[in-house]
C-alpha cells in the first residue's frame, strides 16, 4: 500500500477522495460547534444567576445524526455521499425537497482539492499529512468566522499545539522557530489590539485572531509571520473596501478577520518560501 501512496497521482487521488470525507465532517463542525458553544454558554450563564437548567436533547460533532433543517427528517448515508449526493439529488432534500446550500459540496471539494494539492506539493510523508491537517482547521475557522465571527478556542488552541508537536522534528520549521512563532504571532496582534482600543476607544479584533496567527506561527515560523499579516491585511483592505463600496456595507460593522488570515496562511503554507526568496531575498 505504501508503495502505491508512494507514486504522485494515486497519492493525490487517494489524499482528494480523503479530502471529501473530511470536508463532509468539516461541515458538520462549521454547523454545530458554534450552536455548541452557545449552549455551553447559556448553561453557564443560567448556572451562574442560580436558574434551573432545562434538559436538551445531546448536541455533540456526533449527535443526533444529520437532519434536513427543513422537515427535521435523517439523512440517510446514500444522501450523505461527498459531493455526488448533493448532484444527484439535485441539491434538494429527498423527503421534502427543501433546498440544501451549495456551499456543502463547495466545503467538501475545496477540502478535496486542498488535500490533492499538499499530496502533489510535499509528496507522500509528514510533511503532506501535516499540511492537511493545518489546511482542514483552516477551513473549518474561515467559515465559522463568517458565519459567527468566532475563531473558537475548541479548534485554535489545538492547532496551535498540533504545529509544536509537528515541528519538534523539524517539520516546516524548526522547534525554535515555531515556538518563537507562536509567542510573536499572539503578540503582534494583541499588540495592534491594544494600540488600537488606547487610541480609539474601540476593540478592532477579537483575541480568536492572536491565537489563529500564533497557530500559524507555530506551524510555519516565525519568519513567515510578516508576510502573513501584509497579505492578510492586504486582501481584508481589498475586500472591506469593496464591501463598502459596492454593497453599502457600514464603516462600523465588523469584518472577519480571520479569513484573511487562513488565506495568508495557505499562501506561506505553499509558496511562503519561495516568495520570501523573491520580494526580500532570503531563502528560508
Amino acid at each position: 500500500m505504501i508503495s502505491l501512496l508512494a507514486d504522485p497521482a494515486t497519492f493525490a487521488v487517494v489524499a482528494g477522495v480523503l479530502g471529501l470525507m473530511v470536508g463532509s465532517f468539516l461541515n458538520v463542525v462549521i454547523h454545530r460547534l458554534p450552536q455548541m458553544m452557545e449552549r455551553d454558554w447559556a448553561m453557564q450563564c443560567a448556572e451562574l444567576r442560580g436558574e434551573a437548567i432545562d434538559p436538551a436533547p445531546p448536541l455533540t460533532l456526533a449527535q443526533p445524526r444529520s437532519r434536513c433543517p427543513g422537515c427535521g427528517g435523517k439523512i440517510a448515508p446514500l444522501d450523505n455521499i461527498p459531493i455526488l449526493s448533493w448532484l444527484i439529488l439535485r441539491g434538494k432534500c429527498r423527503s421534502c425537497a427543501s433546498p440544501i446550500h451549495f456551499r456543502y459540496p463547495l466545503i467538501e471539494a475545496l477540502t478535496g482539492v486542498s488535500f490533492a494539492v499538499s499530496a502533489l506539493h510535499f509528496g507522500f510523508g509528514a510533511s503532506a499529512f501535516g499540511a492537511m491537517i493545518l489546511l482542514a482547521a483552516l477551513i473549518a475557522l474561515t467559515w465559522i468566522d463568517l458565519d459567527t465571527q468566532l475563531l473558537p478556542d475548541d479548534i485554535t488552541l489545538p492547532l496551535l499545539w498540533c504545529g509544536l508537536a509537528f515541528n519538534y522534528s523539524n517539520g516546516f520549521s524548526t522547534l525554535h522557530n515555531a515556538i518563537a512563532g507562536a509567542m510573536i504571532g499572539y503578540l503582534a496582534l494583541w499588540s495592534v489590539y491594544w494600540a488600537f482600543k488606547l487610541t480609539t476607544g474601540k476593540e478592532g479584533m477579537g483575541y480568536g485572531d492572536f491565537k489563529l496567527l500564533a497557530a500559524l506561527g507555530a506551524w510555519l515560523g516565525w519568519q513567515l509571520l510578516p508576510m502573513i499579516i501584509l497579505l492578510s491585511s492586504l486582501v481584508g483592505a481589498v475586500v472591506g473596501i469593496g464591501m463598502i463600496a459596492f454593497r453599502n456595507h457600514g464603516r462600523n460593522t465588523p469584518i472577519p478577520f480571520g479569513p484573511y488570515l487562513a488565506i495568508a496562511g495557505v499562501i506561506a503554507l505553499f509558496w511562503g518560501k519561495p516568495l520570501s526568496l523573491f520580494f526580500i531575498g532570503v531563502n528560508l
